[in-house]
Protein backbone atom coordinates (compact mmCIF):
# COMPACT_ATOMS: atom_id res chain seq x y z
CA UNK A 1 0.00 0.00 0.00
CA UNK A 2 1.60 3.32 -1.16
CA UNK A 3 1.24 6.37 0.84
CA UNK A 4 -1.25 8.24 -1.19
CA UNK A 5 -3.46 5.27 -0.66
CA UNK A 6 -2.71 5.31 2.96
CA UNK A 7 -3.71 9.26 3.09
CA UNK A 8 -6.66 8.78 0.58
CA UNK A 9 -8.09 6.19 3.79
CA UNK A 10 -7.28 8.81 6.79
CA UNK A 11 -9.22 11.20 4.46
CA UNK A 12 -11.95 9.18 4.68
CA UNK A 13 -11.82 8.22 7.89
CA UNK A 14 -12.35 12.09 9.10
CA UNK A 15 -15.18 14.16 9.11
CA UNK A 16 -13.56 15.95 6.41
CA UNK A 17 -14.75 14.27 3.40
CA UNK A 18 -18.62 14.28 4.59
CA UNK A 19 -18.13 18.39 5.68
CA UNK A 20 -16.74 18.54 1.88
CA UNK A 21 -19.94 16.49 -0.11
CA UNK A 22 -22.17 18.34 2.28
CA UNK A 23 -21.35 22.02 3.13
CA UNK A 24 -24.46 22.78 4.97
CA UNK A 25 -22.92 20.99 8.40
CA UNK A 26 -21.24 24.54 7.92
CA UNK A 27 -24.54 25.86 8.90
CA UNK A 28 -25.28 23.66 11.61
CA UNK A 29 -21.71 24.27 13.38
CA UNK A 30 -22.23 28.11 12.73
CA UNK A 31 -25.19 27.94 15.27
CA UNK A 32 -23.51 25.88 17.29
CA UNK A 33 -20.93 28.15 17.80
CA UNK A 34 -23.47 31.10 18.10
CA UNK A 35 -25.19 29.57 21.10
CA UNK A 36 -22.48 28.87 22.80
CA UNK A 37 -21.42 32.51 22.40
CA UNK A 38 -24.86 33.89 23.45
CA UNK A 39 -24.56 31.16 26.48
CA UNK A 40 -21.22 31.41 27.68
CA UNK A 41 -20.47 35.15 26.63
CA UNK A 42 -23.30 37.03 26.94
CA UNK A 43 -24.80 35.07 30.16
CA UNK A 44 -28.43 34.10 27.63
CA UNK A 45 -30.11 31.40 29.59
CA UNK A 46 -26.72 29.31 29.91
CA UNK A 47 -27.86 26.66 31.65
CA UNK A 48 -29.97 25.34 28.45
CA UNK A 49 -28.32 27.27 25.26
CA UNK A 50 -25.16 25.53 26.00
CA UNK A 51 -25.97 22.15 26.22
CA UNK A 52 -28.08 22.93 23.07
CA UNK A 53 -25.35 24.09 21.46
CA UNK A 54 -22.91 21.05 22.41
CA UNK A 55 -26.26 18.87 20.97
CA UNK A 56 -25.72 20.68 17.97
CA UNK A 57 -22.49 20.42 17.37
CA UNK A 58 -22.35 16.24 18.46
CA UNK A 59 -25.14 15.61 16.09
CA UNK A 60 -23.74 17.29 12.93
CA UNK A 61 -20.16 15.39 12.75
CA UNK A 62 -20.49 12.78 10.54
CA UNK A 63 -19.96 9.67 11.64
CA UNK A 64 -20.07 9.97 15.44
CA UNK A 65 -23.70 8.88 15.64
CA UNK A 66 -24.83 11.43 17.97
CA UNK A 67 -28.12 12.61 15.90
CA UNK A 68 -31.24 11.91 17.16
CA UNK A 69 -33.23 10.07 14.50
CA UNK A 70 -37.42 11.02 14.38
CA UNK A 71 -39.93 8.88 13.74
CA UNK A 72 -42.65 9.20 11.15
CA UNK A 73 -45.26 6.71 9.73
CA UNK A 74 -43.82 5.31 6.51
CA UNK A 75 -45.77 3.30 3.50
CA UNK A 76 -43.75 0.90 2.16
CA UNK A 77 -45.44 -1.57 -0.64
CA UNK A 78 -48.72 -0.79 0.44
CA UNK A 79 -48.41 -1.62 3.79
CA UNK A 80 -48.55 1.43 6.75
CA UNK A 81 -45.64 1.03 9.54
CA UNK A 82 -45.63 3.14 12.69
CA UNK A 83 -42.72 5.14 14.58
CA UNK A 84 -40.58 3.80 11.71
CA UNK A 85 -37.14 5.79 11.24
CA UNK A 86 -35.04 6.55 8.13
CA UNK A 87 -31.25 6.65 8.18
CA UNK A 88 -28.66 8.57 6.13
CA UNK A 89 -27.18 5.31 5.04
CA UNK A 90 -27.40 1.80 5.01
CA UNK A 91 -23.88 1.50 7.69
CA UNK A 92 -25.98 -0.35 10.27
CA UNK A 93 -26.23 -4.06 10.48
CA UNK A 94 -29.80 -3.61 11.24
CA UNK A 95 -31.14 -1.57 8.25
CA UNK A 96 -32.90 -1.63 4.37
CA UNK A 97 -33.23 -0.22 1.51
CA UNK A 98 -37.01 0.43 0.48
CA UNK A 99 -38.57 2.25 -1.50
CA UNK A 100 -41.11 4.48 -0.16
CA UNK A 101 -44.30 6.11 -1.43
CA UNK A 102 -43.62 8.60 -3.03
CA UNK A 103 -41.09 6.43 -5.50
CA UNK A 104 -37.78 7.25 -3.42
CA UNK A 105 -35.51 5.59 -1.92
CA UNK A 106 -34.10 5.51 2.07
CA UNK A 107 -32.72 3.06 4.23
CA UNK A 108 -34.72 2.06 7.06
CA UNK A 109 -34.23 0.70 10.43
CA UNK A 110 -35.15 -2.77 10.24
CA UNK A 111 -34.97 -6.30 10.05
CA UNK A 112 -32.65 -6.58 6.87
CA UNK A 113 -34.46 -10.34 6.36
CA UNK A 114 -38.32 -9.48 6.34
CA UNK A 115 -37.68 -6.06 5.14
CA UNK A 116 -39.94 -4.92 8.33
CA UNK A 117 -39.31 -1.72 9.77
CA UNK A 118 -38.51 -1.45 13.21
CA UNK A 119 -41.44 0.29 15.61
CA UNK A 120 -38.58 2.57 17.77
CA UNK A 121 -41.70 2.85 20.45
CA UNK A 122 -41.39 -0.90 21.10
CA UNK A 123 -37.60 -1.43 20.80
CA UNK A 124 -36.07 -1.68 23.63
CA UNK A 125 -33.59 0.87 25.23
CA UNK A 126 -30.24 -1.27 25.02
CA UNK A 127 -31.11 -1.91 21.17
CA UNK A 128 -31.85 1.65 20.86
CA UNK A 129 -28.19 2.36 22.25
CA UNK A 130 -26.65 0.10 20.60
CA UNK A 131 -27.98 0.33 16.97
CA UNK A 132 -28.78 4.20 17.18
CA UNK A 133 -26.62 5.46 20.02
CA UNK A 134 -26.80 7.50 23.28
CA UNK A 135 -28.44 10.57 22.07
CA UNK A 136 -31.15 8.25 20.84
CA UNK A 137 -31.41 6.51 24.02
CA UNK A 138 -31.83 9.62 25.98
CA UNK A 139 -34.54 11.25 23.71
CA UNK A 140 -36.89 8.24 23.28
CA UNK A 141 -36.61 7.42 27.20
CA UNK A 142 -36.47 10.27 28.82
CA UNK A 143 -37.51 13.16 26.15
CA UNK A 144 -40.16 11.75 23.44
CA UNK A 145 -42.21 9.69 26.71
CA UNK A 146 -42.92 13.51 28.28
CA UNK A 147 -40.87 12.65 31.13
CA UNK A 148 -38.49 15.41 31.38
CA UNK A 149 -40.42 18.54 31.11
CA UNK A 150 -43.02 17.79 33.82
CA UNK A 151 -39.68 16.83 36.17
CA UNK A 152 -38.23 20.08 35.24
CA UNK A 153 -42.29 22.20 36.22
CA UNK A 154 -41.59 20.37 39.39
CA UNK A 155 -38.13 22.29 39.55
CA UNK A 156 -39.35 25.27 38.79
CA UNK A 157 -42.22 24.60 41.43
CA UNK A 158 -40.30 24.57 44.11
CA UNK A 159 -38.24 27.54 43.49
CA UNK A 160 -41.32 29.86 42.97
CA UNK A 161 -42.78 32.30 45.44
CA UNK A 162 -46.42 32.62 44.84
CA UNK A 163 -46.37 35.46 47.12
CA UNK A 164 -46.33 38.26 45.36
CA UNK A 165 -49.34 37.21 43.22
CA UNK A 166 -51.25 36.21 46.06
CA UNK A 167 -51.19 39.68 46.99
CA UNK A 168 -52.18 40.74 43.97
CA UNK A 169 -54.23 38.75 42.63
CA UNK A 170 -56.12 41.04 40.45
CA UNK A 171 -53.25 41.57 38.50
CA UNK A 172 -53.14 37.97 37.74
CA UNK A 173 -55.37 38.14 35.30
CA UNK A 174 -52.80 40.14 32.80
CA UNK A 175 -50.98 36.77 33.13
CA UNK A 176 -53.79 35.03 31.18
CA UNK A 177 -54.56 38.03 28.67
CA UNK A 178 -50.95 37.13 27.42
CA UNK A 179 -51.27 34.01 25.89
CA UNK A 180 -53.30 35.37 23.26
CA UNK A 181 -49.87 35.31 21.32
CA UNK A 182 -50.74 32.02 20.98
CA UNK A 183 -53.95 31.59 19.79
CA UNK A 184 -53.34 33.99 17.51
CA UNK A 185 -50.23 32.81 15.66
CA UNK A 186 -52.20 28.92 15.79
CA UNK A 187 -55.08 31.00 14.01
CA UNK A 188 -52.54 32.64 11.05
CA UNK A 189 -50.40 29.70 10.43
CA UNK A 190 -53.26 27.05 10.07
CA UNK A 191 -55.07 29.66 7.48
CA UNK A 192 -51.42 29.96 5.84
CA UNK A 193 -52.10 26.30 5.02
CA UNK A 194 -47.91 25.68 5.92
CA UNK A 195 -48.58 24.26 8.78
CA UNK A 196 -51.15 21.22 10.32
CA UNK A 197 -53.34 22.52 13.20
CA UNK A 198 -51.02 20.13 15.49
CA UNK A 199 -48.00 22.30 13.95
CA UNK A 200 -49.19 25.14 14.06
CA UNK A 201 -50.20 24.74 17.98
CA UNK A 202 -47.00 23.48 18.76
CA UNK A 203 -45.45 26.60 17.19
CA UNK A 204 -48.02 28.84 18.78
CA UNK A 205 -46.54 27.86 22.36
CA UNK A 206 -43.82 29.31 21.75
CA UNK A 207 -45.80 32.67 22.97
CA UNK A 208 -46.19 31.28 26.14
CA UNK A 209 -42.69 32.33 26.52
CA UNK A 210 -41.83 28.47 28.27
CA UNK A 211 -39.67 26.01 27.05
CA UNK A 212 -40.46 22.94 29.23
CA UNK A 213 -44.29 23.86 28.23
CA UNK A 214 -42.96 24.54 24.45
CA UNK A 215 -40.92 20.84 24.13
CA UNK A 216 -44.24 19.18 25.87
CA UNK A 217 -46.70 20.66 23.77
CA UNK A 218 -44.50 19.79 20.98
CA UNK A 219 -43.83 16.41 22.09
CA UNK A 220 -47.72 15.64 22.17
CA UNK A 221 -48.25 17.00 18.89
CA UNK A 222 -45.56 17.49 16.42
CA UNK A 223 -42.44 16.00 17.63
CA UNK A 224 -40.77 16.24 14.34
CA UNK A 225 -40.51 19.79 14.68
CA UNK A 226 -39.73 19.35 18.54
CA UNK A 227 -35.69 20.98 17.57
CA UNK A 228 -36.79 24.47 15.56
CA UNK A 229 -39.40 25.16 18.10
CA UNK A 230 -37.21 24.42 21.20
CA UNK A 231 -34.50 26.48 19.30
CA UNK A 232 -37.18 29.34 19.24
CA UNK A 233 -38.96 28.97 22.71
CA UNK A 234 -35.34 29.22 24.71
CA UNK A 235 -33.68 31.59 21.69
CA UNK A 236 -36.59 34.15 22.80
CA UNK A 237 -36.77 34.01 26.36
CA UNK A 238 -32.90 34.22 26.18
CA UNK A 239 -33.98 37.33 23.96
CA UNK A 240 -36.11 38.88 26.52
CA UNK A 241 -34.42 42.23 27.93
CA UNK A 242 -34.71 42.98 23.64
CA UNK A 243 -37.86 41.95 22.95
CA UNK A 244 -40.00 43.49 25.84
CA UNK A 245 -38.27 47.20 25.07
CA UNK A 246 -39.06 46.85 21.64
CA UNK A 247 -42.43 46.23 22.18
CA UNK A 248 -43.32 48.49 24.77
CA UNK A 249 -41.54 51.14 22.68
CA UNK A 250 -44.21 50.48 20.00
CA UNK A 251 -47.45 50.39 22.24
CA UNK A 252 -47.00 52.39 25.12
CA UNK A 253 -46.24 56.30 26.03
CA UNK A 254 -44.27 57.75 28.49
CA UNK A 255 -46.66 59.03 30.31
CA UNK A 256 -47.90 55.62 30.94
CA UNK A 257 -45.01 54.31 31.90
CA UNK A 258 -44.63 56.89 34.48
CA UNK A 259 -47.55 55.45 36.42
CA UNK A 260 -46.45 55.15 40.27
CA UNK A 261 -48.13 51.64 41.28
CA UNK A 262 -47.23 51.99 44.78
CA UNK A 263 -49.13 55.45 44.67
CA UNK A 264 -52.21 54.21 42.99
CA UNK A 265 -51.98 51.79 46.46
CA UNK A 266 -52.01 54.80 48.51
CA UNK A 267 -54.98 56.06 46.63
CA UNK A 268 -56.75 53.59 46.23
CA UNK A 269 -55.86 50.68 48.81
CA UNK A 270 -56.96 46.66 48.33
CA UNK A 271 -60.04 45.77 49.69
CA UNK A 272 -59.28 41.78 49.30
CA UNK A 273 -56.36 41.35 52.02
CA UNK A 274 -54.60 38.08 53.20
CA UNK A 275 -54.19 37.95 56.96
CA UNK A 276 -52.33 34.60 56.55
CA UNK A 277 -49.99 34.56 53.63
CA UNK A 278 -48.05 31.29 54.47
CA UNK A 279 -51.66 29.41 55.12
CA UNK A 280 -52.77 30.77 51.40
CA UNK A 281 -49.28 29.38 49.82
CA UNK A 282 -49.97 26.39 51.06
CA UNK A 283 -54.16 26.03 50.17
CA UNK A 284 -53.10 27.75 46.68
CA UNK A 285 -51.00 24.78 44.72
CA UNK A 286 -53.75 22.75 46.15
CA UNK A 287 -56.20 24.01 44.82
CA UNK A 288 -55.19 24.93 41.66
CA UNK A 289 -54.62 21.43 41.14
CA UNK A 290 -57.58 20.50 42.23
CA UNK A 291 -59.43 23.10 39.76
CA UNK A 292 -57.25 22.59 36.98
CA UNK A 293 -57.40 19.02 37.25
CA UNK A 294 -61.41 19.32 37.02
CA UNK A 295 -61.66 22.01 33.97
CA UNK A 296 -58.35 21.43 31.76
CA UNK A 297 -57.40 17.57 32.32
CA UNK A 298 -54.68 17.59 30.07
CA UNK A 299 -52.63 20.07 31.53
CA UNK A 300 -52.42 18.07 35.19
CA UNK A 301 -49.16 16.77 34.17
CA UNK A 302 -47.47 20.30 33.79
CA UNK A 303 -49.35 22.30 36.40
CA UNK A 304 -49.57 19.35 39.10
CA UNK A 305 -46.02 18.78 38.86
CA UNK A 306 -45.67 22.66 39.49
CA UNK A 307 -47.93 22.75 42.17
CA UNK A 308 -46.56 20.09 43.36
CA UNK A 309 -42.84 21.10 43.56
CA UNK A 310 -44.60 25.03 45.24
CA UNK A 311 -46.41 23.12 47.81
CA UNK A 312 -42.69 20.95 49.42
CA UNK A 313 -41.11 24.55 49.21
CA UNK A 314 -44.35 26.17 51.39
CA UNK A 315 -44.36 23.34 53.58
CA UNK A 316 -41.11 24.23 55.23
CA UNK A 317 -38.15 22.14 57.18
CA UNK A 318 -40.94 18.97 56.94
CA UNK A 319 -40.44 18.42 53.50
CA UNK A 320 -37.23 20.72 52.96
CA UNK A 321 -34.61 18.09 51.57
CA UNK A 322 -36.87 16.90 49.20
CA UNK A 323 -38.10 20.45 48.13
CA UNK A 324 -34.06 20.94 47.79
CA UNK A 325 -33.53 18.08 45.14
CA UNK A 326 -36.43 18.96 43.29
CA UNK A 327 -35.16 22.57 43.00
CA UNK A 328 -31.41 21.75 42.68
CA UNK A 329 -30.05 18.41 41.79
CA UNK A 330 -33.29 16.88 39.92
CA UNK A 331 -33.96 19.86 38.12
CA UNK A 332 -29.55 20.19 36.80
CA UNK A 333 -30.03 16.39 35.88
CA UNK A 334 -33.19 17.33 33.71
CA UNK A 335 -32.21 20.48 32.24
CA UNK A 336 -28.68 18.25 31.07
CA UNK A 337 -30.35 15.99 29.45
CA UNK A 338 -33.44 18.03 27.84
CA UNK A 339 -30.18 20.24 26.36
CA UNK A 340 -28.25 17.75 25.28
CA UNK A 341 -31.37 15.98 23.58
CA UNK A 342 -33.26 18.78 22.46
CA UNK A 343 -29.97 19.94 20.15
CA UNK A 344 -28.94 16.59 18.84
CA UNK A 345 -32.61 16.93 17.26
CA UNK A 346 -30.94 19.68 15.19
CA UNK A 347 -29.52 17.57 12.45
CA UNK A 348 -29.05 19.35 9.14
CA UNK A 349 -31.96 16.95 7.38
CA UNK A 350 -34.36 17.90 9.56
CA UNK A 351 -33.55 21.63 10.63
CA UNK A 352 -32.58 23.55 7.05
CA UNK A 353 -35.75 23.86 5.37
CA UNK A 354 -38.46 26.59 4.71
CA UNK A 355 -40.41 25.36 7.58
CA UNK A 356 -37.80 26.44 9.71
CA UNK A 357 -37.89 29.84 8.59
CA UNK A 358 -41.51 29.80 8.94
CA UNK A 359 -40.72 28.32 12.92
CA UNK A 360 -38.57 30.88 13.31
CA UNK A 361 -40.75 33.80 11.81
CA UNK A 362 -44.04 32.51 13.88
CA UNK A 363 -41.96 32.59 16.84
CA UNK A 364 -41.68 35.89 17.12
CA UNK A 365 -44.78 36.84 16.18
CA UNK A 366 -46.44 34.81 19.06
CA UNK A 367 -43.87 36.16 21.45
CA UNK A 368 -44.36 39.67 20.54
CA UNK A 369 -48.21 39.38 20.43
CA UNK A 370 -48.13 38.00 23.79
CA UNK A 371 -46.24 40.72 25.31
CA UNK A 372 -48.38 43.42 23.46
CA UNK A 373 -51.85 41.43 24.30
CA UNK A 374 -50.98 41.96 28.14
CA UNK A 375 -49.88 45.47 27.48
CA UNK A 376 -53.49 46.38 25.83
CA UNK A 377 -55.48 44.72 28.35
CA UNK A 378 -53.70 46.97 30.82
CA UNK A 379 -54.64 49.58 28.95
CA UNK A 380 -58.42 48.83 28.31
CA UNK A 381 -57.92 47.98 32.07
CA UNK A 382 -56.94 51.91 32.89
CA UNK A 383 -59.64 53.36 30.64
CA UNK A 384 -62.55 51.70 33.31
CA UNK A 385 -60.65 52.13 36.80
CA UNK A 386 -59.62 54.74 38.42
CA UNK A 387 -56.60 52.65 39.81
CA UNK A 388 -54.26 52.93 37.27
CA UNK A 389 -52.15 50.32 36.18
CA UNK A 390 -48.34 50.74 34.50
CA UNK A 391 -48.63 48.64 31.21
CA UNK A 392 -45.31 47.03 32.22
CA UNK A 393 -46.99 44.99 34.13
CA UNK A 394 -49.31 43.39 31.32
CA UNK A 395 -45.86 43.37 29.39
CA UNK A 396 -45.02 40.39 32.10
CA UNK A 397 -47.55 37.98 31.15
CA UNK A 398 -44.75 35.72 30.00
CA UNK A 399 -43.79 32.66 31.66
CA UNK A 400 -40.09 34.28 31.50
CA UNK A 401 -39.59 34.37 35.33
CA UNK A 402 -38.02 36.83 37.15
CA UNK A 403 -36.43 37.84 34.11
CA UNK A 404 -39.61 39.33 32.44
CA UNK A 405 -40.09 41.26 35.54
CA UNK A 406 -36.73 42.54 36.06
CA UNK A 407 -36.49 44.15 32.37
CA UNK A 408 -40.30 45.72 32.71
CA UNK A 409 -38.34 47.13 36.62
CA UNK A 410 -35.71 48.55 35.00
CA UNK A 411 -37.51 50.27 32.13
CA UNK A 412 -39.58 51.89 35.00
CA UNK A 413 -37.08 52.93 37.22
CA UNK A 414 -34.75 54.37 33.98
CA UNK A 415 -37.73 56.99 33.66
CA UNK A 416 -38.29 57.36 37.49
CA UNK A 417 -35.91 55.83 40.02
CA UNK A 418 -37.90 55.72 42.72
CA UNK A 419 -40.95 53.46 40.69
CA UNK A 420 -39.77 49.89 41.31
CA UNK A 421 -42.45 47.91 40.21
CA UNK A 422 -40.90 44.68 40.02
CA UNK A 423 -43.14 43.27 42.64
CA UNK A 424 -46.26 44.22 40.52
CA UNK A 425 -44.48 42.29 37.69
CA UNK A 426 -43.78 39.15 39.35
CA UNK A 427 -47.37 38.69 39.67
CA UNK A 428 -48.16 38.83 36.45
CA UNK A 429 -44.83 36.99 35.46
CA UNK A 430 -46.02 33.92 37.78
CA UNK A 431 -49.39 33.60 36.35
CA UNK A 432 -48.01 33.26 33.04
CA UNK A 433 -46.55 30.32 33.95
CA UNK A 434 -50.06 28.91 35.33
CA UNK A 435 -51.32 30.51 31.63
CA UNK A 436 -49.21 29.05 29.34
CA UNK A 437 -49.34 25.45 31.10
CA UNK A 438 -53.02 25.09 30.97
CA UNK A 439 -52.79 26.84 27.06
CA UNK A 440 -50.95 23.94 26.25
CA UNK A 441 -53.42 21.73 28.01
CA UNK A 442 -56.05 23.16 25.89
CA UNK A 443 -53.86 22.50 22.70
CA UNK A 444 -53.10 19.15 23.46
CA UNK A 445 -57.07 18.34 24.35
CA UNK A 446 -58.61 19.80 21.16
CA UNK A 447 -55.10 18.85 18.82
CA UNK A 448 -53.68 15.58 19.85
Amino acid sequence: MDFSTIFEKLYEMTAFSNIAAEPTFLIMYALGFLFLYLGIAKHYEPLLLIPIAMGILLANFPGGEMGVYGATDLIINGVNYHNAITLSDGSLANSFLATLKDGTQAYIYGDPITKVPFDVYHCSLPQIAHDLGLMNMIYYWLIKTGFIPPVIFMGVGAMTDFGPMLRNLKLAIFGAAAQIGIFSVILVAVGSGAFTPQEAGALGIIGGADGPTAIYTTIKLAPHLLGPIAIAAYSYMALVPVIIPLVVKLCCTKKELEINMKEQDKLYPNTLQIKNLRVAKIIFPIFVTVLVAIIVPSAVSLIGMLMFGNLIKEIGSDTSRIADTASNALMNIATIFLGLSVGATMTVQSFLNWQTIGIVAGGFCAFAVSIAGGILLVKLFNVFSKKKINPLVGACGLSAVPMASRVANDIATKINPKNNILNYCMSANISGVIGSAVAAGVLIAFLR
